[in-house]
């Protein structure tokens, strides 16, 4: 893959950066952090060379100047809200990063609970919290938030908060997802630590949009892109450009919400040490790539594949057509299409040559792979092989998995699960497989090229098992779909789209 972003550059500007902001407050700044701490894995698909957990290590060298604490939102304990990508709710999300986060020896301070008003789940929350040795504070429901300045920064606004103590410079406020309430806690304990004759600071650290890029970089729209569902839209910061004639690059909540951040900075401090969203931001990104051009194929695949993704959750019923339609103009701002993506092409045409069921991978020297269904494989699981055999330099005419591997596979699933479908998937080819290479030194060699496999793009005709769809995921492959069941491929030349 081509390297577009110098990570270890990116971890050294970015920690010396947020140390100085530090510097120009009484040696107190609350960091409101946006987007994922450890497993960035978007960040590291659209700037190649960044690593998914380059902002954990970041905050690792700041470990003796940093504390943590994590937010979460009293209504969606109550509502057990579930992180999508991961499938657990934000109350154990709060558990599994207060995990991550002792194993990285990075100071965990508190949890804040926010808008609570009495939830009864939350409370039980919060003992289970407290009887772990955790601090526990409560913030509350603030009638006229955040645009009734006067009584927002009031002893009946942020001043019946509970105060959180904290012991180090730098806060880091962190959450399970969007919605928390991060930026509230910061801009409650600004209010508070004033009132202690602390002059404490506040800053934003969001990875995207990347401020001092151009706003149709594709590196920008592919951020759009990924939170087309959230309605967010990149656009000129007019505070930054009216204020120091710079153009820079931010993205509509954080500019509507600045001018009531504004004023609130004012009432709190008699005068607001921004003059601009732009200027709140710590973000030392853009900085850091060294690739312009492997950054905006990287950022253009990146959009394809969301865009086949929101395909594929309208063919589910869980995706509105806005989204889509919402992808599409971005398509065009970036000017590409689906056949900017060579998998595929690759794929679709291998699916009219076989009349079935198909599917293309890209490696990273170029070369495209494909794959197609037969009695024994479906066109993903075929698509692996094949792709590892092409790695290892093994004719494709050789059998790696043996008649004795598959049969008791396809014997357990047709006449002991139930299964109509004799073809094993991608999981259960690569058992297979690792079982013939017991025995089997080529089929070893092949088993031996899978970690080459990370990163490289794949597409399939069809819609495939959520197995499969899992199975791409754990190997790191970035794989699309058509939107389009089996039985109905006879749309699989793709002209609706």
């Amino acid at each position: 893959m081509k390297k577009g972003f110098d990570n270890e550059k990116y971890l050294k500007m970015q920690s010396s950066h947020i140390m100085e902001r530090i510097k120009k407050f009484d040696n107190k700044l609350y960091l409101e952090f946006g987007g994922k701490l450890f497993d960035d894995y978007h960040a590291s698909r659209v700037l190649p060379g960044f690593q998914p957990d380059s902002k954990m290590r970041m905050l690792m060298q700041l470990s003796d100047q940093a504390e943590i604490i994590i937010v979460i939102n009293a209504e969606d304990i109550e509502k057990n809200k579930i992180r999508g990508d991961l499938g657990i709710t934000y109350d154990v999300d709060v558990l599994r990063l207060m995990s991550v986060f002792k194993e990285r020896e990075l100071y965990i301070g508190s949890v804040v609970i926010t808008k609570f008003s009495g939830q009864e789940s939350a409370v039980l929350f919060q003992k289970r919290l407290e009887k772990s040795g955790i601090k526990v504070y409560r913030h509350y429901l603030i009638s006229g938030y955040p645009s009734n300045i006067p009584h927002v920064v009031s002893e009946d606004g942020y001043g019946k908060n509970e105060y959180i103590e904290t012991s180090r410079p730098l806060i880091v406020v962190t959450a399970p997802g969007p919605g928390s309430g991060k930026m509230a806690v910061c801009l409650s304990q600004l209010y508070h630590e004033h009132k202690r004759g602390i002059c404490a600071g506040y800053a934003k650290f969001e990875t995207f949009p990347i401020w001092n890029i151009p706003l149709k970089h594709p590196v920008n729209l592919a951020y759009e892109a990924a939170t087309a569902d959230l309605n967010d839209v990149n656009m000129i910061d007019p505070f930054h450009l009216d204020a120091y004639g710079e153009t820079t690059v931010n993205y509509n909540r954080d500019v509507e919400i600045y001018p009531v951040l504004s004023a609130m900075f004012r009432r709190i401090y008699g005068e607001s040490p921004y003059k601009s969203p732009t200027d709140m931001g710590v973000n030392m990104v853009g900085n850091c790539i060294c690739d312009d051009q492997a950054c905006r194929e990287a950022s253009c695949q990146e959009i394809l594949r969301r865009y086949y993704d929101s395909l594929r959750r309208r063919l589910f019923g869980s995706c509105p057509d806005e989204e889509v339609y919402k992808i599409e103009m971005l398509m065009n701002q970036a000017d590409i299409t689906v056949h900017d993506r060579k998998v595929v092409d690759a794929a679709l045409a291998m699916a009219e040559k076989s009349g079935g069921p198909a599917a293309a991978l890209e490696l990273h020297d170029g070369r495209i792979v494909t794959g197609k269904t037969s009695n024994l494989l479906g066109a993903s699981a075929a698509l692996l092989l094949n792709a590892l055999k092409e790695l290892a330099g093994i004719d494709h005419e050789r059998h790696v998995i043996s008649p004795e591997a598959i049969e008791p596979i396809q014997k357990l699933k047709i006449q002991y699960l139930g299964s109509k479908n004799p073809r094993l998937h991608t999981d259960e080819v690569l058992i297979a497989l690792s079982v013939s290479a017991a025995t089997d030194a080529t089929a070893q060699l092949a088993l031996d090229q899978l970690p080459e496999l990370k990163g490289c793009q794949a597409h399939t005709s069809v819609m495939v098992s959520s197995v499969d769809i899992k199975q791409f995921k754990k190997l790191s492959i970035q794989a699309t779909f058509e939107a389009v069941f089996e039985k109905n491929i006879m749309f699989f030349a793709g002209k609706s789209m």
